[in-house]
């Protein structure tokens, strides 16, 4: 990517309203930190999700095969 085009994304970025330039933010870096070798550290948020998601899958809360297909379909019509 040339200077140029990252200036330019960034002066649009201004204009974002501010939640979607954390989330931005947030995003380069997570992609900042795959480069720089570190760890990476789940926030409070992601980390809730990671226990909700394994307690369900503990107590077997899964999609069955039908369910998935029906979702998959239904978002392949729109």
């Amino acid at each position: 990517m040339t200077t140029k085009l990252l200036q330019d994304a960034m002066r649009r970025v201004e204009a974002w309203p501010e939640a979607a330039q954390v989330e931005l933010a947030e995003l380069a870096l997570e992609i900042d930190a795959g480069f720089s070798g570190e760890d990476y550290r789940a926030t409070p948020e992601e980390r809730a999700e990671i226990e909700r998601g394994l307690k369900d899958a503990g107590e077997g809360r899964f999609a069955t095969d039908e369910q998935v297909r029906a979702a998959f379909d239904k978002f392949r019509r729109a």
